[in-house]
């Protein structure tokens, strides 16, 4: 009899703690991603000045656009599925390398290389994992630089250090993963999927060598030697400060 009168008080502390503990891996996975948008912040940021940098010294823009992504829960429970892992912090951390994502887009592809290769020497960066395939391309055309990369986030009271997916690819090569990646979500409804799927690969063939074949021509506008009167050499190296002239 008495436990009977104590089940109703047994039931809410059961629920009070359900709550508790689902309230707190709410919070832990906040914390998680807000560390991970940290990271991201930091990656995009040292793009960012690379980028200046170039334009200052090299008179033009190696990098087209920046954008980046955080994987969504969907997406982290389906990633954590197929790896066969337990769907836990501990786990996504350790075993997910893709949860903070910047995609870099450049002009040409030795930009590509000399944007990740000045990333990667930076003392704060450490590279787990590079993957080329822009030299090795995927069977499907598919090209671009992949890079795993951890970088330390500063907090308050703490550092952490945090695994980031960095993907460096050309103009073009953006453009065919983008159409690339609408057909592949669009398989299934397409009738004629594999006749699309022969003429992305080619079209990617036909991407790689306008490429190569932009970059060589930049190159010869790059030799060019141009004789400049020394009031315009002055007014070059004042564009260069920003300074107006008016």
């Amino acid at each position: 009899m008495k436990d009977k009168m104590n089940l109703p008080q047994i039931l809410q502390n059961s629920v009070t703690n359900y709550f508790e503990e689902a309230i707190d891996t709410v919070i832990d996975y906040k914390e998680m991603f807000l560390v991970y948008d940290c990271a991201i912040k930091e990656i995009k940021t040292k793009f960012d000045i690379l980028d200046s940098e170039f334009k200052i010294k090299h008179k033009r823009n190696p990098i087209s656009t920046i954008s980046t992504r955080l994987k969504s829960n969907s997406s982290l429970m389906s990633k954590a599925d197929k790896l066969g892992i337990q769907f836990d912090i501990d786990n996504i951390k350790e075993h997910i390398e893709d949860i903070a994502g910047v995609r870099v887009v450049c002009n040409y592809i030795d930009d590509i290389y000399k944007i990740a290769d000045a990333l990667i020497n930076q003392h704060d960066i450490e590279l787990i994992k590079r993957k080329d395939y822009i030299a090795n391309p995927k069977p499907n055309g598919y090209r671009s630089l992949h890079l795993i990369v951890k970088v330390p986030v500063f907090f308050a009271d703490s550092v952490q250090y945090v695994k980031v997916e960095v993907q460096i690819r050309t103009i073009a090569m953006d453009f065919w993963a983008s159409l690339e990646h609408q057909m592949r979500y669009k398989k299934s409804a397409l009738d004629n999927a594999e006749n699309i799927i022969a003429e992305l690969t080619e079209c990617a063939e036909i991407i790689a060598k306008t490429d190569e074949k932009m970059q060589k021509i930049r190159i010869e506008i790059d030799k060019l030697k141009i004789e400049k009167s020394a009031e315009e050499t002055l007014i070059e190296k004042l564009r260069k400060i920003n300074i107006s002239l008016l």
